[in-house]
């Protein structure tokens, strides 16, 4: 009983951190991007702009909670608690230290790629209810991107299962305590990002959302709180794909002698996924959007046959003992 009641103060904690942290990488976004573009950016709200993000969110709970008359309104009204609430149960198989995870389930990276697919059901599901060409267009956009590039990353991290022998996240961290798995599966890590990247609707391939083609895409009908729910569920999605590219392939908490002294776990841990955090941002100002047809091609073309080959490849070295 004890430690159920533990689990679920542990839940509370890690959601309560998440939501700001989401929050607070609006800021971080627009200040890192103003720094590299050699500009101000926010600076007026506190102490470099710090809250900024928090005066962004007073504005938007402050705005009509509208819902369009011609809508489907229940549909229209679950979508963006479909697209948050599945990114924040993906983080509960996630293990930040040796003892912090609400969850070490046996399947923990299928339960991570089955909530990632589920996402896409709130994106199709705005963009169909808002009953908008625009917002419908964005919808079909984002679920034929999301399905093709779901089988992306799903064959990426099967090399990292068969180096393991395990789909349970602890374990996978746990593997690389000899040497981080970027060694053998860089292949698989670097079709695993860009799926990532395809997955979250960051740009460059935020095409479900593209402002110069589609107004908004699939949220264009949406304001107040649930406008927030949409932008909740993509900056925790850019957090959870560098969390995921951290556990599967740079070791976790885990770090080499005499490094992994100096910090705590959990301080390695978000210095890491802060890394790829500012990656994430850096490809916002570094990279043009291509076409929808450029993406689709690139994926079933390029990224397709590359996870195939890293898997075969490493079956085969696993096979002959090699690693």
């Amino acid at each position: 009983m004890l430690e159920v009641i533990w689990k679920l103060i542990e839940m509370t904690i890690i959601i309560a951190l998440l939501i700001p942290i989401a929050a607070m990488l609006v800021w971080v976004e627009r200040r890192m991007i103003g720094i590299w573009q050699d500009r101000l950016g926010p600076n007026r709200v506190g102490p470099f702009g710090i809250l900024q993000s928090m005066a962004d969110l007073l504005k938007v709970l402050g705005k009509e909670d509208w819902i369009p008359p011609f809508s489907d309104k229940v549909v229209f009204v679950l979508a963006p608690v479909i697209a948050a609430v599945t990114v924040l149960m993906s983080f509960a198989v996630v293990p930040f230290t040796p003892t912090i995870g609400v969850s070490d389930l046996n399947i923990g990276l299928l339960f991570f790629l089955a909530m990632t697919s589920l996402a896409v059901y709130g994106v199709v599901l705005a963009g169909w209810a808002s009953n908008s060409k625009y917002a419908l267009l964005g919808g079909m956009r984002a679920a034929a991107q999301t399905v093709s590039y779901e089988v992306f990353m799903g064959l990426s991290v099967m090399g990292v299962v068969l180096l393991t022998g395990s789909f349970n996240l602890r374990e996978i961290v746990l593997a690389q305590q000899d040497g981080w798995l970027i060694q053998t599966q860089f292949l698989g890590f670097f079709v695993f990002l860009i799926a990532g990247i395809a997955e979250s609707h960051r740009l460059p391939f935020d095409l479900p959302e593209a402002e110069t083609e589609l107004t908004a895409g699939f949220h264009t009908e949406y304001s107040g709180l649930k406008f927030a729910l949409f932008f909740l569920g993509e900056y925790l999605s850019v957090t959870l794909i560098s969390t995921m590219s951290v556990t599967l392939f740079f070791g976790g908490w885990l770090m080499p002698e005499p490094l992994a002294s100096w910090l705590p776990p959990l301080v390695w841990f978000i210095l890491k996924v802060a890394f790829f955090v500012m990656f994430f941002i850096l490809l916002r100002t570094s990279l043009p959007r291509p076409r929808f047809d450029q993406l689709l091609s690139f994926g079933w073309l390029v990224m397709l046959p590359l996870a195939l080959f890293n898997l075969l490849a490493t079956a085969a070295l696993r096979l002959a003992g090699i690693i």
